[in-house]
């Protein structure tokens, strides 16, 4: 296997609990919106109807929940290519934490800005759907573990790969919640 596509698997593998936490959301949903329907200073709401409190933990939830049975598995069968995030279980959590809490984060200020060009909850935001939530994991993970973040992600391989393939990834997971009534639009 070349090293380039060694780089792209192993971030790719980093990655999932960023990548699992923006669609649980969906699947928790809830009630109370995290703006608490207030509009910001340009009259428009902060957030929007759809991203709310129980969906926010429960985004958070389900990506470290996936990232702690990841980093298990790799524990016990250790492997070069899908290593563990960390071998002491607390920081691997506080990893896998800032992982799926900066993709939940992401997604809320992608939200945020949509809002402030006039995109309203549910319209199409192209690349603020997907990217804002992978800069936010990325940013929360290099403040607080930068040389985790350094040999996971600071490569350009897989910079580039995490960047071309989440619109993608994103479009797809949309369409399969889409299908599965879990969501109001396929984007």
């Amino acid at each position: 296997m070349s090293n380039a596509i060694f780089l792209i698997l192993r971030a790719l593998w980093y990655m999932l609990p960023a990548y699992i936490a923006n669609p649980s959301a969906v699947l928790f949903r809830g009630k109370v919106p995290m703006d608490f329907g207030r509009n910001f200073v340009d009259g428009r709401r902060i957030l929007g109807k759809g991203k709310t409190w129980r969906g926010f933990f429960g985004g958070i939830f389900g990506g470290v929940f996936v990232g702690m049975i990841q980093n298990t598995i790799s524990f016990f069968f250790p492997n070069e290519l899908f290593p563990t995030f960390s071998d002491n279980f607390f920081t691997a959590f506080l990893i896998i934490l800032s992982l799926a809490s900066g993709s939940m984060l992401g997604d809320a200020l992608g939200s945020f800005i949509k809002r402030r060009i006039g995109i309203e909850s549910g319209g199409k935001g192209f690349l603020l759907d997907q990217w804002p939530f992978v800069f936010i994991a990325f940013l929360l993970t290099y403040i607080f573990f930068p040389d985790f973040f350094l040999y996971a992600f600071w490569n350009l391989p897989a910079i580039i790969f995490i960047l071309f393939i989440t619109p993608l990834l994103h479009r797809l997971v949309n369409i399969v919640g889409y299908k599965m009534g879990k969501k109001e639009v396929p984007w």
